[in-house]
């Protein structure tokens, strides 16, 4: 039975397993994901990342969500990535590179004690074209627009942060039976590839909060690029400013999120280990 040498990781409680694929081959990651995710009887995680050699940055970051599904990118996973490779001597630099499906993504590195600690990521433009999110619409953009899922219309704002995010803004969220509304957006005949939905409230102008129901996965406790989305969707709505770093509250802790004025977004947040391990696949 093969081994994989694995690190538990979190963002603000958005979890993965990691694996350094600098010292062991993964030939199987979808079927990894899906054996390694429950929480009851595996490790327990929102999915699987690898983390592998890059011929054009410090190092490539491949998603699996928990039922095996590939994702182009994941703002909290992200950090996490730099921090293993900041710890482990990888790349031992304040701005480390990552290689991702949605591009190659800089990461600037705070450290504390000799460990990556507090790291921003410049995560690139947020993207409003229909086709590249993508939805299917004959609109220029999909902003503030009514959508019906299940048997309910919601207000949404449609955007890219290198996956594709629909951002709706409500009163009231804790009350929300994700559950039940989750999969009526990410299954909508509208996102041909699925979609991730964030629901907001507006606390404040500099502060917001958060539920996601992130596609592949359900639920989560964090989503950095969700939290990206949510701000630049604020923005774009008319809820808060360009060039402010604003707070976003999620179940698993704190984000802080800048929308610039040149339409790229940073994200700034913590990362932690929990524990290494080995599993026999």
């Amino acid at each position: 039975m093969p081994q994989v040498k694995f690190t538990k990781m979190h963002g603000i409680g958005n979890d993965y397993v990691y694996i350094n694929c600098f010292e062991q081959q993964i030939d199987n990651p979808s079927e990894l994901a899906k054996e390694m995710s429950p929480r009851r009887f595996s490790v327990g995680a929102d999915g699987v990342i690898l983390i592998c050699p890059s011929e054009v940055a410090d190092a490539k970051m491949r998603m699996f969500n928990l039922d095996g599904s590939e994702g182009k990118m994941c703002g909290n996973g992200i950090r996490c990535v730099g921090k293993f490779v900041y710890d482990n001597g990888i790349a031992k630099k304040q701005t480390v590179t990552v290689e991702t499906l949605s591009g190659i993504k800089t990461l600037y590195i705070t450290e504390k004690g000799g460990l990556a600690d507090t790291i921003t990521v410049d995560m690139g433009k947020a993207e409003f074209d229909p086709k590249k999110i993508p939805v299917i619409t004959d609109c220029d953009s999909i902003i503030d627009t009514a959508v019906m899922a299940g048997s309910k219309y919601y207000n949404i704002t449609a955007v890219s942060m290198g996956n594709p995010h629909a951002v709706t803004f409500c009163d009231e969220i804790d009350s929300l039976n994700l559950e039940e509304i989750g999969p009526h957006f990410e299954h909508h005949e509208i996102f041909p590839q699925g979609v991730n939905t964030e629901f907001i409230r507006v606390i404040d102008e500099n502060t917001l909060q958060m539920r996601v129901w992130e596609r592949g996965s359900g639920e989560t406790f964090a989503c950095g690029t969700g939290a990206c989305a949510a701000v630049v969707a604020a923005v774009v709505n008319g809820y808060c400013k360009h060039d402010t770093e604003i707070t976003v509250h999620l179940v698993g802790g704190d984000l802080f999120i800048t929308y610039k004025s040149d339409g790229t977004v940073l994200m700034r947040g913590g990362a932690t280990t929990v524990f290494d391990g080995i599993y026999n696949f």
